[in-house]
């Protein structure tokens, strides 16, 4: 395979690329040759994170974690949140014990819903309005279909557009393997509180069709419960992937998509009740349901060793319906129902230029190019009185949001590229209309920005790394807050990190970052003028720390750790100086794992401190439980499995997971449709699980 290599250029070819760079400004990050990245690998996927490798990570100019396939088939997750625990920085609040409606939080930024985090599967946006419904209110992945996932939480607003504050998960899912292979998988959980089952049934087949092309299709299905009343759940995943080599130097990878969910949503409680039985239900009335088709192909093309041509196309067809008891207190007697169905239809082109060059024994790698979105949202919501049994439309919206970015960036390799220096720009103009059909208020929003930014990564030595990096970030309006009009502009915030990577010897390995981010203006709603506003500011700062160690005295057995400690104060308003809602000051995430034979044994501990649910920071519970402390908590998880067949061409593997161990007691509150009362985490589950690969 050919990488991207750098051509001889004049003088004047290095004074234009400085030229261009310093006229639109500056930031990006390069993983292509300054990583280390040979960028004509055929899964680029026209992603800016390269393979998202170990060795893409480790020369990276900014804090990135790789949790590998084999750390996540370890850990016993049952869901992407699971998983996520063990990274530096993130925050989980479980809502469902699925994963279906992820609350991910990073350094601080609120998790519910997501909504603040950027969230990709291989490159491509899964929010279901990237720009304007940035929550996750339907989660498109399983976790069986996922291969490994990338999380990047600093410099990466250049080439990933809006809502990065906290960086990037880049969820890659499995590919098509290199031979005709076959999967089967059947996992039994089992949550002892209640004793109510779920099944995660996982099947695969894909392969080469040929010299030229390869095929796999996946299918995911879940079933069950939960540990609480009013759970059921029923999940539907199929992936189609698929490749052709059209020539030695052009490439198309295609992936379609579908998806469908139908999940009761057992809600929050009282704190009477939660004190009593958390696995109850009050609130028998609410759910979710939802489906999605989703499809991306992209295109490669290479011109010579130099340059490199990706052309990514992407779009998704997404309906969901959340239905809920009114009022909102769980306390309270139910008098009526609402549902509130949301459509999103959602296309996206992105190209994208990249040529290496050298000039004055300088390398150098520019990345040039473009995005446009389109999202169309439909966002209605209907109340039914119990009573009569009368329905009466609430709200009937309309949304047009056109997305326009264009970005460029420039990697300078100096010192033999012990030295990369990588300025860049993007610039943002989101133009959202909407339309109120009951009344026939209209009204529009505009947000156009300029991202500039810079990151520098340094190879001291061999086994030191050091890096800093730059950028401001954006969030546009989202689609509730341009109904009422008013000036209201994207929410934006600078974001600094700086750290290192140490590698002392075969095994250990060790980070440390340092970093700060300041929201200049967060959106809230201004009730004396019934308007959004930007006037919030906050700020981020705080240090991660993360290790793992791998005994070279006794080959098979690994330990890891993590800490972050988290400063996220609120810096105007009334409660000046007090913690931003939702976010703990400390994470811990404490791994072992052993291998010996066919046998492998794994633990983990995870903590979240305590946080707080308003931006009063209330130290007292209020009688509903819609305010007050949200507890810390320890989780603690362990898996066992034996390989009952492992040879070249076919392995079969029994496993053993537990899942919460101490049956810890933990809550949070405020999650969207149910947010007075505290809504309960998991409990403790059991599953079984028996894989066969051939």
């Amino acid at each position: 395979m050919k990488s991207i290599r750098c051509a001889k250029t004049s003088i004047g070819g290095l004074l234009g690329s400085i030229t261009a760079v310093a006229l639109l400004s500056s930031t990006s990050i390069c993983l292509g040759q300054a990583a280390g990245v040979a960028l004509s690998e055929i899964d680029v996927r026209g992603n800016w994170l390269g393979l998202s490798t170990e060795g893409d990570v480790r020369t990276y100019p900014g804090a990135r974690t790789l949790v590998t396939a084999e750390e996540i088939k370890q850990s016993g997750a049952k869901s992407v949140e699971d998983v996520l625990r063990r990274v530096p920085g993130i925050q989980i609040f479980d809502e469902t014990g699925i994963g279906i409606l992820p609350n991910i939080g990073v350094r601080g930024l609120n998790p519910l819903r997501s909504e603040r985090t950027m969230v990709l599967v291989d490159g491509v946006p899964i929010a279901p309005g990237p720009y304007t419904g940035t929550g996750l209110s339907l989660f498109p992945v399983t976790l069986e279909s996922i291969d490994r996932i990338d999380v990047v939480r600093g410099g990466a607003a250049v080439h990933f557009g809006p809502n990065n504050i906290g960086g990037v998960i880049n969820i890659i899912t499995k590919q098509v393997p290199n031979r005709t292979t076959a999967t089967l998988s059947e996992k039994l959980s089992f949550a002892t509180r209640s004793g109510k089952p779920l099944t995660d049934t996982y099947m695969s087949v894909g392969g080469p069709i040929n010299d030229q092309a390869g095929l796999q299709l996946q299918a995911n299905f879940i079933g069950g419960s939960t540990d609480r009343q009013h759970s059921n759940n029923g999940v539907i995943n199929v992936l189609a992937d698929g490749y052709v080599n059209l020539s030695n130097n052009s490439r198309i990878r295609t992936q379609l998509q579908y998806y469908r969910l139908d999940s009761e949503l057992p809600g929050a409680l009282t704190p009477l009740t939660y004190q009593r039985d958390p696995t109850l239900s009050q609130r028998p009335y609410d759910g979710v349901k939802g489906d999605a088709v989703r499809g991306a192909v992209t295109y490669t093309q290479d011109f010579g060793e130099n340059a490199r041509f990706i052309w990514t196309n992407f779009g998704h067809a997404l309906n969901r319906e959340f239905t809920f008891a009114q009022p909102f207190d769980p306390a309270v007697k139910t008098t009526s129902v609402s549902n509130s169905p949301r459509s999103f239809r959602v296309v996206g082109s992105e190209p994208q230029f990249i040529v290496g060059h050298e000039t004055l024994g300088i390398s150098q790698k520019l990345t040039v190019g473009a995005r446009y979105v389109r999202e169309d949202v439909d966002f209605s919501v209907n109340n039914t009185s119990l009573a009569t049994q009368v329905t009466i439309p609430q709200r009937d919206w309309r949304f047009g949001t056109n997305g326009y970015a264009a970005y460029v960036s420039n990697t300078f390799n100096f010192f033999d590229e012990r030295l990369s220096i990588t300025p860049g720009t993007r610039f943002e103009l989101v133009e959202t209309n909407f339309q109120d059909s009951i009344t026939q208020f209209a009204s529009g929003n505009t947000s156009k920005e300029w991202l500039p930014g810079l990151a520098v990564g340094y190879k001291l030595t061999d086994a030191v790394f050091l890096f800093a990096n730059t950028n401001r970030s954006l969030r546009p309006p989202q689609v509730a807050q341009v109904t009422r009009g008013g000036a209201v502009g994207a929410e934006i915030a600078r974001v600094y990190e700086a750290g290192t990577r140490i590698t002392p010897m075969n095994g250990l390995e060790f980070t440390a970052t340092a970093f700060r981010f300041n929201y200049e203006d967060q959106i809230e709603f201004d009730r004396a003028k019934q308007l959004y506003v930007n006037l919030g500011q906050t700020k981020h700062e705080g240090l991660e720390f993360a290790g793992r160690w791998s005994p070279q005295f006794l080959p098979g057995l690994g330990f890891g750790a993590s800490y972050t400690n988290v400063h996220a104060t609120q810096l105007t308003g009334l409660y000046k100086g007090r913690r931003v809602p939702f976010s703990s000051e400390h994470l811990v995430n404490l791994t072992a794992d052993y291998r010996t034979g066919p046998w492998m044994l794994a633990t983990g501990v995870s903590r979240q401190s305590e946080a707080f649910s308003d931006a009063a920071n209330s130290p007292v519970e209020s009688k509903d439980g819609a305010t007050g402390p949200i507890p810390a908590y320890w989780l603690w998880n362990a898996k066992v499995s034996y390989q009952i067949v492992s040879t070249p061409q076919q392995t079969t593997e029994l496993s053993l997971a537990l899942n919460n161990i101490l049956d810890a007691n933990y809550y949070f509150r405020g999650v969207d449709t149910s947010p007075i009362g505290r809504v309960p985490g998991p409990g403790r589950s059991v599953t079984v699980g028996l894989r066969a690969t051939f």
